[in-house]
């Protein structure tokens, strides 16, 4: 079959530019992305009720936990393939791109054992209402199953993205994306599944997403070959891929770590806090994660420059990063002033009562801080395309101190509005360190340049 031309080389071009286009399919990826999860809320709040709602905001943090070190994982393997992309290294690409799959198939198969067992235990531990328990556990152990499904998702995208190929990731997720939606509705309305039918819809989408991704990675993109002596097992590519891959993981997960302290808060303020902020997260992340996408864009954007030894060029990419996502921050702040209640309304069906007051009370304190997360996303990314992932754990510790010393503080006051400030303060300490290091290792590697 023809291979096709897809790969975008960032290391050329005005940076503004390269970044917009290679962010652009990733931002409207993450959108349908965030609207199938959206949807699987509003099917979920609407045709099961307020408790099955709840039940799955219990498990998001604990999800983020394990799924979040999944797709941190998987970033991670992505960045070794981007620098030899921009080294113009085909050998050390394809070593680096077989080695990480043999490394997928482990984790996969080691997360999602351990995981599913430990489910209901760290439930409990999280104090997670008696009433919401058994929902949250049916729901959880599906997603946890499919913990394959996603990492095949997520190494799929990565090794697509580390060419410069964003745009197919995003055909094949807004296929999949649309599926979700049809399968929420079949599995949850006409099949009554309840939760397990929203976790199943998740899981399949994820693995077609996925499959077709590596369908289109081995078959039509120019990049990528299958040559038999490039597929074993190489311990040097694979302790090169963990030293990069597995700090990234932990990077998630440690943040992910202060979202449990923070959710453990918010149950602890009951049924209706939980209710609330569960609606308030869904609708704040359909607009923060394409802030997301545009630091994948940057991860890849330095990446492939750090492999083209162009410094410079990674600094004028950061201010472009900056400028993108501050623009953006500005628009969604004036989008959600205006909409708030009808979004909320959307979700729950009511624009009264304390679970809607506090859904509004969250996106408005939380608008007003995006800016915050922007700026996080383009110095932390920027820090992983360097291989600096070690430092990136540190900033993930900046996020749990953060979350924790929130969540206390709202245990402490049994306040709501301490909840709605918990992850600005997460995002603050995070962008504070990553800021720091950014600019000490641009700094380092521009004076071994000189010499």
């Amino acid at each position: 079959m023809e291979k096709k031309q897809t790969v975008r080389d960032l290391t050329q071009g005005t940076p503004i530019t390269q970044i917009l286009l290679f962010s652009l399919p990733l931002v409207f990826g993450t959108l349908f992305q965030q609207l199938y999860s959206f949807m699987d809320t509003v099917i979920v709040g609407r045709c099961i009720g307020m408790d099955a709602l709840g039940a799955l905001g219990t498990t998001y943090s604990l999800n983020f936990l394990t799924l979040g070190f999944v797709q941190g994982f998987c970033v991670g393997l992505g960045i070794p393939i981007s620098k030899s992309f921009g080294a113009k290294d085909p050998r050390q690409l394809h070593r680096y791109l077989w080695n990480g799959l043999w490394l997928c198939i482990g984790i996969s198969l080691l997360f999602s054992v351990v995981m599913t067992a430990a489910a209901i235990p760290l439930l409990k531990l999280m104090h997670t209402p008696e009433s919401l328990l058994g929902m949250a556990a049916d729901y959880i152990h599906i997603i946890f199953l499919g913990i394959p499904a996603a990492v095949l998702y997520n190494f799929s995208s990565s090794a697509l993205r580390a060419v410069g190929d964003s745009k197919h990731p995003f055909y094949f997720l807004l296929f999949s994306s649309v599926l979700n939606i049809l399968l929420d509705y079949l599995f949850i309305v006409p099949l009554q599944m309840g939760v397990a039918g929203a976790a199943a819809a998740t899981v399949i989408s994820q693995l077609i997403s996925g499959l077709l991704n590596s369908w289109w990675l081995l078959t039509r993109n120019e990049v990528y070959q299958i040559k038999k002596e490039e597929l074993p097992f190489s311990a040097p590519h694979a302790f090169y891929l963990c030293k990069i891959a597995i700090p990234m993981g932990f990077e998630y997960s440690v943040s992910a770590i202060g979202a449990i302290v923070m959710q453990n808060a918010i149950n602890s303020l009951g049924s209706i806090a939980v209710a609330a902020q569960t609606t308030g997260e869904k609708i704040r992340q359909m607009f923060t994660l394409p802030m997301e996408s545009v630091g994948m864009a940057m991860a890849t954007y330095a990446g492939q420059n750090y492999g083209a030894g162009d410094m410079a060029r990674i600094k004028k990419g950061i201010k472009s990063g900056l400028t993108i996502q501050y623009l953006y921050c500005i628009a969604v702040w004036l989008i959600i002033r205006f909409t708030k209640t009808a979004l909320v309304r959307l979700v729950i069906g009511s624009a009264v009562g304390p679970e809607a007051e506090g859904a509004v009370q969250y996106l408005s304190i939380m608008s007003a801080l995006f800016f915050i997360h922007g700026s996080l996303m383009i110095f932390r990314n920027t820090l992983q395309g360097l291989g600096r992932s070690l430092q990136a754990i540190l900033s993930g510790v900046g996020e749990l101190i953060g979350r924790s010393l929130g969540g206390l503080i709202a245990i402490a006051l049994t306040s709501y509005t301490a909840i709605c400030y918990t992850n600005p303060l997460a995002w603050g300490l995070a962008l504070i360190y990553c800021m720091i290091m950014v600019f000490l290792t641009l700094q380092k590697e521009c004076a071994k340049d000189r010499h």
